[in-house]
């Protein structure tokens, strides 16, 4: 379990905002499974994004 599934936090795995309350996106790891946030800002722009577990890394 990622460190911010077990404090609650909710931001950007991209830009690092907060997106608690935001039209953000939602995901699990492929490689691992691991919750990912994502801005709608950063989805939209197709900004890279690295799993913060396992350092997988996608468009």
């Amino acid at each position: 379990m990622s460190e911010a599934e077990t404090t609650g936090e909710r931001s950007c795995v991209s830009c690092g905002i907060s997106v608690t309350g935001t039209n953000a996106a939602r995901f699990k790891c492929p490689d691992c499974g691991t919750v990912i946030f994502r801005c709608a800002k950063c989805r939209k722009q197709s900004n890279l994004y690295e799993c913060p577990d396992c350092g997988f890394r996608g468009p």
